[in-house]
């Protein structure tokens, strides 16, 4: 980096010029200190911090930087130019910015933008490779079926707008994922695609017309004059439609060669521009073919199949994003309660302890609980659950749920990001700008392909100059358009964009992107036992008395050493001591899978497993009792207090789930921190062989990943704090959707509905999208190696080339659209 002092600049008339940044764009006050060398030449930098910015770029390899955003102005779709600073204000962010934390930064900031403009795999390695080299930006991940980009970023190197800039300085435009930004995108697009269809098909009939005498002359020939006057007036019709229509080819193509990539656009951009180029000379020369008719047909057709795949694309995504649609964006507020009188305010100026009125036929408008009514709850799009459920006062409602009966009054309890959908919204967007390793293999493949196709072209083009030079054009066309690879790059995406959605109605939700190609492919499922294949609304059954407390002197200990806990058995604990004082805890400390420890009144105590509790008064361990209950054991440091047995049901739907995977050849293991004898006691009712108790977090862990080495691939179902690192050894991992926050994020799919049949659906549709995807890409690559060869011999014209490129595209799309039409007729 260079600093040197440097002169004004002056204007032709002697008066001072202002430097500018040659980075942000900032006038330079005073002397130019700092220069860094981009693209050859030294340019000027306002400050320390810009240089060095300038300097990683352009050490990076990323010269084209600022080529880009030369070219391109910052302005927004409808022309007017956007002010990305407002993007940076902490009262704008708060509505999709979150902190989360980071191996590189514990305070990074994380957003779920949409990218408009991406129409291939080559954009999003652009935007990847452009956005994610800059300076602060932790994470750029961005699925190409979407359109959806999931950005982390340090707040302390770089700002959200310097980030949204760099997007836009490359051709492109990022918003944020708001409910009704997606709908104008998506109208925005159907609109210019319209657009340019209708201009292309007018064109396209029009020369059609003119071209239409020469081919019913036979041998006769037209005269000169007339022939003549048809190529001028077929080159005038076909002007619009290469300049217009096709122009995202063109912009597209020259894009990507600007970054050094090869997309896509870039075959179909060199046969339009080489076919109305070598007509162009035809026609003001007077010699030679022209291809008019066979431009404008094949820009019409391709962007017919385009249009067509852009709204079954949209259909898929919209199948995905319904969950971001159901929150009102009203509530009926009580002024007071008790009382009658209410008002209307936005949702999001909702807080925790409003009262709201939710009427019949209404969304329930944040979580809470209900304090006056009864009525019935439609939760199906929330969890897939069919049937209409009971709720009155007291009862929990999830916001997002449908309020099918009669009015009722809900006590809001959490609002805005706490809410329930929230979370579920931002699990979604993560694995919406997500991709699994097979759409990247199928990306980088097609990026291969394309180069292969342009060599392949340029030398066929070669051999028919030698043969038949008049017919040189014709198959370089064909064969620059007829094998183009979109289909290639669609064949994954488009099918796991449909099964998330279909899984997502059916209850099971699918937060990361590998999760549906690996639960079609799993060998062995592990369930943990409490609150997975029980309940977990567990109840304390009996109290054994050891010591010299009595029953309700030991479960009020017992109560107060589980404190704010949210395991099942401290909800039952706590349940069980009612409303009775509970004494204070001091130096209170946990064991993960073990229990927990405190001192009350000068004396310390213990509560959990056998071992555990005996370990603090060296008394030997005590019988374990017979049967299903789970025995939780107290004590202090001169032997056992007092022993609670505690009973939890065994869910519904887990014996049909269990003969499900055993048809399937699924192998079943059942690993639980519980006591043996519970252990046991529901391995035998349930016909589970392999089932192993006292089992500890990280022994869970060694015994999946000893599964792992002996080739298993291992489904681990689990709902609670102590199975998060279990649920992270798994190669695809299913939390419970009433278990923790932490387990429902180390999550690949969260069971939502917590009904096993959703989960039995779920494995039915991973392998059909698994089935698919396969079905995809052999179609795919069949076609490809089907229709090269007959352009290669000439027996494919352009127009021909450019229906079966565009109906290769479509057929992938509607191939994955068969999911939903499969789960429709199952249901």
């Amino acid at each position: 980096m260079n600093a040197p002092e440097s002169p004004l600049n002056l204007s032709p008339d002697g008066a001072a010029a202002t430097t500018a940044c040659y980075h942000c764009g900032l006038p330079v006050d005073g002397p130019v200190r700092y220069r860094v060398r981009v693209a050859g030449e030294d340019r000027p930098m306002c400050c320390a911090g810009c240089a060095a910015v300038a300097e990683a770029i352009s050490g990076g390899g990323l010269d084209a930087f600022y080529a880009h955003r030369d070219a391109l102005p910052e302005t927004a779709p409808d022309g007017g130019a956007r002010d990305l600073a407002v993007y940076d204000l902490p009262e704008v962010q708060a509505d999709f910015v979150r902190t989360v934390a980071h191996a590189d930064c514990a305070d990074a900031r994380e957003a779920l933008l949409i990218i408009e403009g991406i129409r291939c795999a080559a954009c999003v390695w652009l935007n990847e490779q452009h956005v994610g080299r800059l300076p602060g930006v932790l994470v750029l991940e961005i699925n190409y079926a979407t359109r959806r980009a999931r950005v982390v970023w340090d707040p302390a190197r770089v700002q959200l707008s310097a980030i949204l800039r760099a997007v836009t300085e490359i051709g492109y435009e990022a918003w944020p994922n708001d409910r009704a930004h997606a709908e104008s995108v998506a109208r925005s697009e159907r609109r210019d695609a319209l657009w340019r269809l209708a201009v292309a098909g007018l064109g396209m009939m029009q020369v059609m017309m003119y071209a239409w005498p020469e081919y019913t002359a036979g041998d006769a020939e037209l005269p000169g004059s007339i022939a003549a006057l048809m190529r001028w007036a077929s080159l005038v019709l076909t002007a619009p439609v290469v300049c217009y229509s096709a122009a995202p080819f063109f912009s597209r193509a020259l894009r990507d060669l600007a970054a050094k990539r090869v997309g896509m656009d870039l075959p179909v951009a060199l046969g339009i521009g080489a076919a109305f180029i070598a007509s162009l000379w035809a026609t003001v020369t007077h010699s030679g073919e022209v291809y008019f008719d066979s431009v404008t047909m094949f820009v019409f057709l391709l962007l017919g199949g385009r249009y067509l795949e852009m709204l079954a694309r949209q259909r898929a995504v919209r199948g995905v994003e319904e969950l971001a649609r159901v929150m009102p964006a009203l509530a009926h507020r009580f002024t007071a309660w008790p009382g009658t009188a209410t008002e209307a305010v936005p949702v999001a100026r909702l807080l925790a302890g409003d009262h709201v009125v939710v009427a019949a036929g209404e969304v329930f408008p944040a979580d809470g609980r209900l304090v006056d009514g009864r009525s019935e709850v439609d939760e199906s799009l929330l969890t897939g659950e069919s049937k209409p459920q009971g709720r009155g006062p007291g009862d929990r409602v999830v916001g997002g749920s449908l309020n099918i009966g009669s009015p009722v009054v809900l006590a809001v309890e959490q609002v805005g990001e706490a809410t329930r959908l929230a979370a579920i919204r931002r699990l979604i967007g993560r694995a919406s700008a997500s991709r699994p390793e097979v759409v990247q293999f199928a990306d980088r493949i097609a990026v291969h392909f394309v180069k292969a196709l342009i060599v392949l072209a340029l030398v066929t083009a070669g051999v028919w100059l030698w043969l038949d030079p008049s017919q040189a054009l014709s198959v370089f066309v064909a064969v620059l358009v007829v094998s183009c690879p979109c289909a290639l790059s669609l064949a994954t995406p488009a099918a796991l964009t449909v099964g998330t959605g279909v899984l997502s109605r059916s209850g099971l939700l699918v937060t990361r992107a590998h999760a549906i190609e690996t639960l079609a492919r799993v060998t062995h499922v592990v369930f943990d036992k409490t609150g997975t294949l029980t309940t977990g609304a567990m109840a304390l059954q009996t109290v054994e008395l050891m010591g010299d407390v009595d029953a309700a002197r030991a479960t009020a200990l017992a109560a107060a050493l589980e404190g704010p806990s949210t395991h099942p058995i401290a909800r039952a604990l706590r349940a069980a001591a009612g409303e009775q004082a509970r004494p204070v805890v001091d130096q209170l400390s946990a064991v993960t899978g073990q229990g927990v420890q405190g001192v009350i009144a000068g004396r310390r105590l213990r509560l959990g497993s056998a071992d555990y509790v005996c370990a603090l008064s060296g008394a030997p361990l005590p019988a374990s009792p017979s049967g299903i209950a789970t025995p939780v054991w107290l004590g202090d440091e001169r032997g056992l207090l007092a022993r609670f047995d505690l009973s939890d049901a065994v869910r519904s739907g887990a014996p049909e789930l269990l003969a499900h995977l055993r048809e399937r050849g699924i192998a079943v293991s059942l690993l639980s921190g519980d006591a043996h004898a519970p252990v046991e006691a529901l391995a035998q009712e349930l016909g589970i062989a392999d089932a192993h108790a006292r089992m500890t977090p990280e022994g869970k862990r060694a015994y999946i990943e000893a599964l792992q080495q002996r080739g298993a691939v291992v489904a681990m179902l689990g709902d609670g704090v102590n199975d998060a690192p279990v649920l992270a050894q798994a190669q695809v991992s299913v939390a419970m959707g009433g278990g923790t926050e932490l387990a429902r994020a180390q999550g690949d799919l969260v069971l939502l509905s917590e009904r096993f049949d959703a989960l039995i659906r779920g494995l039915d549709t991973a392998q059909a999208t698994l089935a698919i995807v396969r079905q995809n890409l052999r179609w795919a690559f069949a076609y490809n190696l089907l229709a090269i060869p007959p352009a290669m011999l000439g027996w494919i014209t352009p127009w021909m080339a450019g229906i079966g490129m565009s109906l290769s595209s479509l057929m992938v799309v509607l191939n994955a659209l068969r999911l939903q039409r499969r789960a429709k007729e199952r249901n």
